[in-house]
Parts: structure tokens; C-alpha cells; sequence
């Protein structure tokens, strides 16, 4: 079985995609220390093949690419192979409803850790709680793929704006925050992380 798994998951990362999975950019962990989460990222298998209509090979390729995705979680891949070392009918069932629940677990470990680690912002742990209140895989996914992204960045604006409030900082400090601080995400981040340095460096 081990063997025919390998032949699968070659052949799903060789094949041209009859299958395609879509994996939405997950923002990282802008804090000072990074928090180990793993982060996954919801693949959703998409076809011109309805699941219930998808030959078991079909079936098969497209558990074959999840596993095959380095971001799927541990629950996930369990799930996934629970589902291979099953029946036809137990592969349609994962991809239809099982893929989308044991991704919403990964999904809530990985919101529990971001939630945990003492460097999460204000704003960073009031969405992931929420996010975790509500629970649904939608709104655990939500928080994941854009909700922890900006939350971030509003506690890093805040941290742009302590800066700002120094006195004692350089000029070229000041002029550097100032621009900034209405920046996108990224370049809150950046300026964060090693802009800042740069400048009084």
C-alpha cells in the first residue's frame, strides 16, 4: 500500500492538473519571535468532475496532491490517508466533507497557537479569539488567510506610533516611521522587523 501511495503522489505532482487546488497566501507571524505554528492552508479540489461522478483513481490523485501539499496539517493528513487505505466511498466522503472538517481542527490549533505566544499584539488576540469563539471552519480560515494579517498590522501601527512618540529618536528615525505608518502590512512589518535598524544602523 505504502508503495502504491508514493507511485500516487508522483503521479499527482506529475500529472497536468485535471485537479487543481488553490493555496491562499497565509500571512507569517510578525512578531519579534516567531511563534512555531504550522500553518495550513485550506486546499479546495476543484474539477470539471463532480466528486460523486470522479473515477476511484480520480479519487485517488486528488488525496494523493493534499497529502502531497506541504502545508496540510496533521489532522489532515490523517484524514487523508484514513480516507486512501478506504473505500471509494470513503475517499468521496473526505473530499467532500471530511477534508473541510479536519482542516478546520488544524486550522483552530494553528489560531490557538497564534493566540498563546506572549508576542501577539493586542488586535492579534482579540481576531484569533474571536475567531475561536465563533469556530466555524469558515471563520478559522477567515482569521488565517486575512484576519491575522491585519490585525497584525494594526498592532504594528501601534508600535510605529510608540516610536513616533519617542523624543529622543533620530531624525532620520522620525522621517522613516512617519512615512511608514499608513503603509501596507508589509512595509509595517518590514520598518519593524529591519527598517528601523537600517536607518540608525
Amino acid at each position: 500500500m505504502r508503495r502504491h501511495r508514493a507511485a500516487l503522489l508522483v503521479t499527482a505532482t506529475a500529472l497536468t492538473p485535471a485537479l487543481l487546488l488553490t493555496t491562499p497566501a497565509f500571512a507569517t507571524d510578525a512578531t519579534a519571535a516567531t511563534v512555531p505554528v504550522t500553518t495550513t492552508t485550506a486546499s479546495v479540489v476543484t474539477t470539471d468532475t463532480p466528486v460523486d461522478e470522479m473515477s476511484e483513481e480520480e479519487l485517488r490523485v486528488a488525496i494523493a496532491r493534499i497529502l502531497a501539499d506541504e502545508d496540510s496539517g496533521k489532522r489532515v493528513l490523517r484524514e487523508a490517508n484514513a480516507a486512501l487505505d478506504g473505500t471509494a466511498e470513503d475517499m468521496r466522503t473526505f473530499l467532500k466533507t471530511g477534508y473541510r472538517l479536519a482542516q478546520a481542527e488544524d486550522d483552530a490549533v494553528a489560531v490557538s497557537r497564534i493566540l498563546a505566544d506572549k508576542n501577539s499584539g493586542k488586535a492579534v488576540v482579540r481576531e484569533a479569539g474571536e475567531a475561536l469563539d465563533v469556530g466555524t471552519p469558515e471563520a478559522l480560515r477567515a482569521f488565517l488567510e486575512t484576519g491575522y494579517r491585519l490585525a497584525q498590522a494594526e498592532d504594528d501601527r501601534v508600535a510605529v506610533a510608540r516610536i513616533l512618540a519617542d523624543p529622543k529618536i533620530s531624525a532620520a528615525l522620525r522621517a522613516a516611521a512617519e512615512e511608514v505608518i499608513d503603509g501596507t502590512p508589509e512595509e509595517l512589518r518590514y520598518f519593524l522587523e529591519v527598517g528601523r535598524y537600517e536607518v540608525d544602523g
